[in-house]
């Protein structure tokens, strides 16, 4: 766990809705973080809307649900807000009608297919490039996506997430999304359209989608600056930062006033105001 620093800052309120980032937030690896099942619980518990995010697209909802449930949070699939459910949707609302040829794997072409969609190889029929997470991406697919938006004049590329790598434990990695579109971006000459994964503001658009909660009075929690804390000032939405993933308190004193957190927490559970601790007989030790 983070050590307690000085510029850590405890809600005094509860607010609207929650969205949590997962990996270094809500757990790491298979292990839930401490607090995080009783934070959850006594989110739901009081009725107040969770909401949880990633950026990975190769993975389906269902399974991000299933996993939060292993680890003892039962979750609905509407409550998982992945790169496949916000592309998806953008799409739809959209280009409803496009021809789109997906670069990347089957749990995003599956999910697209599904919505009914029309997926092709064929550059002269398509419209749209979606450029993804694909650890199966070669020269064909590159040729298919250059001839689709530079030699027919008639695609344009879009991006599931712009993470360029995507990380492991022990500190290895691989090339994520980012990585592709560079590649078909360098070849065609044309710039990618529209971002979806995180930090871009339509991924908490589309998570608090349905939710009757103010968007200023609705928190965004998670452990990178970067994208999660970017994403929440975007959006004009409160930020909550845990130290218990990749940022440290060196770098939140690193940053210049506009980009620091609402609140800092060296853990998750402190989310939850310091009087409702108090009425709830919460310690540290007994997370």
């Amino acid at each position: 766990m983070a050590p307690k620093v000085d510029i850590l800052s405890q809600p005094e309120e509860f607010y609207d809705a929650y969205v949590f980032d997962m990996d270094g937030t809500i757990y790491l690896g298979d292990e839930l973080l401490p607090g995080a099942a009783r934070l959850i619980g006594e989110l739901r518990r009081r009725g107040i809307p969770v909401r949880f995010l990633s950026n990975n697209p190769t993975k389906d909802p269902d399974q991000y649900a299933a996993k939060l449930e292993r680890l003892g949070l039962p979750t609905q699939v509407a409550d998982i807000a992945n790169t496949i459910v916000t592309t998806t949707r953008w799409l739809l609302d959209h280009h409803p009608d496009a021809v789109l040829f997906v670069v990347g794997e089957e749990p995003l072409q599956r999910a697209l297919r599904e919505a009914g969609f029309r997926l092709s190889e064929d550059p002269a029929e398509i419209d749209i490039v979606v450029a993804s997470y694909d650890r199966t991406f070669d020269y064909r697919k590159l040729q298919i996506a250059f001839d689709a938006i530079w030699f027919h004049r008639r695609a344009f590329l879009i991006q599931t997430n712009p993470d360029r790598y995507c990380p492991f434990p022990g500190g290895r990695g691989e090339p994520d999304c980012a990585a592709i579109t560079a590649a078909i971006e360098a070849c065609t000459g044309q710039p990618c359209r529209v971002s979806l994964g995180k930090p871009s503001p339509l991924m908490l658009t589309e998570a608090l989608r349905g939710l009757d909660a103010r968007v200023e009075h609705s928190v965004m929690v998670g452990d990178r600056l970067g994208t999660d804390i970017q994403m929440a000032l975007d959006t004009s939405m409160v930020s909550a930062l845990v130290l218990t993933g990749e940022a440290s308190a060196d770098d939140v004193r690193d940053l210049s006033p506009e980009h620091v957190p609402t609140h800092v927490l060296d853990r998750i559970d402190r989310l939850v105001p310091a009087w409702a601790w108090a009425e709830l007989g919460w310690t540290d030790a007994d997370a």
